[in-house]
């Protein structure tokens, strides 16, 4: 039963699955703290992704949570690319699910550009560049992100790793042969990165993701959204399912990009691999 479940709170020093020692918080997310561990059997640095406890919910709900987290864990695993963060291990803990992931000393782009506002061109290039060529391998494994957004791109900041860009957090990702756990009329993903057709209701897909990736570039170089910002969710979804962009400042190559990759028709918009090829272009070109 539900109330029968332990509730001890992992803290700082708690041994998870009697292997990942927990140091300290260094993130959340949309299932659960993110906390730096300590592999103590192959004694490295990870990222342990404590998801929500399942203490007091129904015997229904916490299954559909240990459920989910075994699923992100499984989509995760499928991808491996040196720009998408590696998934390790799905720890069950005292009936609780941790995804143990590989530590990135990073800051994300969404922590960048908040102090910064914007980055220059070239770096937003090849920061483009190289998530797309990890969304391409994804999408060739069937993985559908979902959710590309500023918060989900980690650049390194530390080590022999410095500024190399990771994308993260499958957690709302699904396998094109997964038709588990899907809930119509459930918003999942944040509506200011929405592509317009998902923004109408539409499943996902690689044009989709594409297109977040597209807004997502637009706001390192433009310092807002294409579809600018607000507080209430379902407002900003309408303004996006309209699929007219607010017109941006700067021009140039880099731009003439990003307005390819955020066209209303997904039809056509680039495929990732034309995408990418064409960022690599006007970064390599200094654009």
């Amino acid at each position: 039963m539900a109330e029968d479940r332990a509730t001890r709170v992992p803290g700082p020093d708690y041994l998870v699955s009697g292997r990942y020692r927990l140091e300290s918080k260094i993130g959340g997310g949309g299932m659960g703290a993110v906390w730096l561990a300590h592999d103590e059997l192959l004694d490295r640095e990870v990222a342990a992704k404590q998801v929500i406890s399942t203490a007091g919910m129904s015997d229904d709900t916490a299954a559909e949570m240990r459920q989910r987290a075994m699923r992100e864990g499984r989509i995760a695993a499928r991808l491996s690319h040196r720009n998408a963060i590696s998934m390790y291990d799905v720890a069950l803990d005292q009936g609780e699910p941790w995804l143990v992931m590989e530590y990135l000393p990073s800051r994300s782009l969404a922590q960048v550009l908040h102090m910064t506002s914007t980055l220059p061109e070239k770096q937003v290039a090849q920061i483009g560049a190289q998530i797309a060529d990890a969304l391409a391998e994804a999408h060739d494994s069937g993985i559908i992100h979902r959710d590309i957004k500023p918060g989900n791109i980690l650049i390194a900041n530390r080590g022999r790793q410095s500024g190399m860009v990771k994308l993260t957090d499958f957690g709302i990702s699904r396998a094109k042969d997964d038709v588990q756990l899907t809930q119509t009329g459930v918003i999942t993903g944040t509506p200011a990165y929405f592509a317009p057709e998902v923004a109408r209701g539409e499943e996902p897909n690689e044009a989709s993701d594409l297109y977040s990736l597209g807004a997502t570039l637009y706001t390192a170089i433009e310092g807002v959204p294409p579809f600018g910002s607000d507080d209430n969710s379902l407002v900003l979804l309408h303004r996006v399912a309209r699929g007219k962009i607010n017109p941006p400042t700067h021009g140039g190559p880099l731009m003439t990009v990003i307005l390819a990759m955020l066209e209303p028709d997904p039809r056509r918009r680039p495929t990732l691999a034309q995408a990418r090829d064409r960022l690599a272009e006007v970064a390599a070109a200094g654009g």
